[in-house]
């Protein structure tokens, strides 16, 4: 549970996904400033839909909520624990790199894979299930926060593409040659913009593709 006062989600008691975006930015500019490291970790409920329409929304938010009492838990102090929305999940963990941060999630993911039935407290519900997850880190994986959310958000669609019931770390892209891509008056144009701004073509490319894929998330949100 949070202690301050970022907003928190009513079924949950996690911080909020527009508390989440208040922590993260506070948290990357704190390891920008400091050189310290940063993870972020992206969870998912697998098959989520399919346990909430066999077994009823009820048992659904008591799912969701035990899901998140138990990665709250294990975590602990290490990490700020958030509902991103519906069954998904994120945590920051500031001051760690991305390997103690996965031995954390991995625990979690364990954990909740043995069990034959879940709580929230009042409710039971009879379900076994999995979760997946995706983490990336400051500043092996990203110099910002879209940086490091696309990565994350790749690692965990990488772990539901790949039998879900795993963590994934984020790996390094093969960056395609922008002149493949682009007329050369939109390479002038993006030349003198980064010139302008003051940082690299790429940092702006980057930029505008994690745009894109903010705006068009929802499109892929049936397949996970």
């Amino acid at each position: 549970m949070s202690t301050d006062n970022s907003p928190l989600d009513q079924l949950t008691g996690l911080i909020t996904r527009k508390g989440f975006e208040e922590k993260l930015k506070a948290a990357v500019l704190h390891a920008q400033q400091t050189d310290r490291p940063l993870a972020l970790a992206f969870l998912d409920i697998d098959h989520f839909k399919r346990l909430n329409d066999s077994l009823g929304h009820e048992a659904g938010d008591v799912i969701i909520k035990a899901v998140g009492d138990i990665v709250q838990r294990v975590a602990g102090d290490k990490a700020i624990v958030c509902r991103y929305g519906g069954e998904e999940y994120t945590l920051i963990f500031p001051d760690t790199e991305r390997e103690q941060a996965f031995l954390v999630i991995e625990s979690a993911r364990s954990e909740i894979a043995q069990l034959k039935s879940l709580s929230d407290g009042k409710k039971k519900v009879n379900a076994q299930l999995t979760i997946s997850g995706g983490i990336a880190a400051f500043p092996i994986d990203g110099q910002d926060e879209n940086e490091l959310l696309r990565k994350a958000d790749q690692a965990l669609y990488k772990a539901k593409n790949n039998g879900r019931n795993k963590i994934v770390l984020a790996y390094e892209e093969k960056m395609s040659p922008k002149t493949s891509h682009y007329t050369l008056t939109q390479l002038e144009r993006l030349s003198e913009l980064a010139k302008e701004q003051g940082v690299g073509e790429a940092v702006l490319l980057r930029e505008a593709l994690d745009n894109l894929l903010v705006k068009y998330k929802h499109a892929f949100a049936s397949k996970k």
